[in-house]
């Protein structure tokens, strides 16, 4: 199934921003329009033997593969996966709306990670006899099930449930120490057109961005609404009054000079509560957009933007692999993978 969200990325929405390529927004649409069927996760029904050779057309189950010591396996993988830095040397097979499916093959997989809307791939594959993981899922919850779900899937269950256990113990941290704390109506924004308040659209009641601005202590401006996105007017955001704006987006393409540009497109609407305060941020930093096993730095960095004063701690999991402190730097805020500005002052 495509959505109407889906189907925009093929026009001139995809291509704008002096065409630098919209990864964040692709990501994030492509991560929307996967998460609206009810089964979190399926197994082909090909024999379970342990694969050599994998191929993930999703960048989260990617992250996924290398955070379980299982990088050495994969031989292909889609054309958004940025991280982690090997991931460069792996072929590009395409993404969710035009795999390659002939470099597919050739690439003889025994294991091809998809998403369940991919009808045409999953028939390919299927008439090749090769063996496929269908990817579904719905909320912050499942990143961890379908972690455990791929280790098993491909004989690393104990490295698997190490790294599920870690980021549940890092989420739940999170929660204790934002607890009692005051949460302030937020705003998460994931995409809008380039110097302007048009064409933007918010995370909402259902999915990972909502669950994980709920763990880092925000009330969602739009968590009334039981659906994953919603595109917004000025007129919305003026009716909901959010307390604090968060926008995410790629660290690619979105250095501090461009990201001081678009916080100043928000002067525009001084009635809106965040912006009058100065409670306008953008977060150019991949962690937020994927649903994988960095999740639980993403919720950090929220947690620390809505909650200054307090000193959310990182966890013990994957310590040596991801790096989720931010730094400040004057008015600027840093993190290892990306920057992070506010507008107007700072509410510390």
């Amino acid at each position: 199934m495509k959505s109407a969200q889906a189907q925009k990325l093929k026009g001139p929405k995809a291509q704008r921003r002096g065409g630098l390529p919209r990864l964040a927004s692709v990501v994030l649409l492509v991560i929307v329009c996967a998460i609206t069927f009810p089964d979190v996760l399926q197994t082909s029904h090909s024999p379970q033997a342990s694969p050599r050779r994998i191929i993930s057309l999703i960048p989260a189950v990617t992250e996924m593969l290398f955070a379980m010591n299982a990088g050495d396996l994969v031989v292909g993988v889609s054309s958004f996966d940025r991280y982690p830095p090997e991931v460069a040397k792996r072929e590009r097979v395409g993404a969710l709306l035009d795999p390659d499916v002939e470099r597919i093959l050739s690439l003889k997989p025994d294991l091809v990670v998809v998403y369940g809307t991919q009808k045409e791939l999953i028939t390919r594959l299927e008439r090749a006899g090769v063996a496929r993981f269908d990817y579904q899922h719905a909320g912050l919850a499942d990143i961890t099930v379908t972690i455990r779900r791929l280790g098993q899937r491909i004989g690393r269950a104990d490295e698997a449930d190490r790294l599920a256990a870690g980021i549940e113990r890092d989420i739940s941290a999170i929660r204790t120490q934002v607890a009692g704390r005051p949460r302030p109506k937020t705003a998460l924004l994931f995409d809008r057109e380039p110097g302007s308040l048009r064409g933007m659209y918010a995370s909402a009641g259902i999915g990972f961005m909502h669950d994980m601005l709920e763990v880092a202590g925000g009330a969602d401006a739009f968590g009334d609404l039981k659906r994953q996105s919603l595109q917004l007017s000025s007129e919305t955001l003026l009716a909901r009054a959010p307390e604090v704006i968060i926008e995410l987006q790629t660290t690619e393409g979105w250095p501090p000079d461009r990201i001081a540009r678009e916080l100043a497109v928000w002067k525009a609407l001084p009635a809106v509560p965040a912006v009058r305060t100065g409670r306008v941020h953008i977060i150019a930093d991949d962690r937020l957009s994927i649903p994988g096993p960095r999740v639980a730095e993403g919720a950090r960095i929220l947690a620390r933007v809505l909650h200054p004063e307090v000193r959310v701690d990182r966890g013990a999991s994957n310590a040596d692999r991801y790096d989720g402190y931010i730094r400040y730097v004057g008015s600027e805020e840093r993190t290892d993978a990306g920057h992070l500005l506010g507008l107007g002052r700072k509410s510390r």
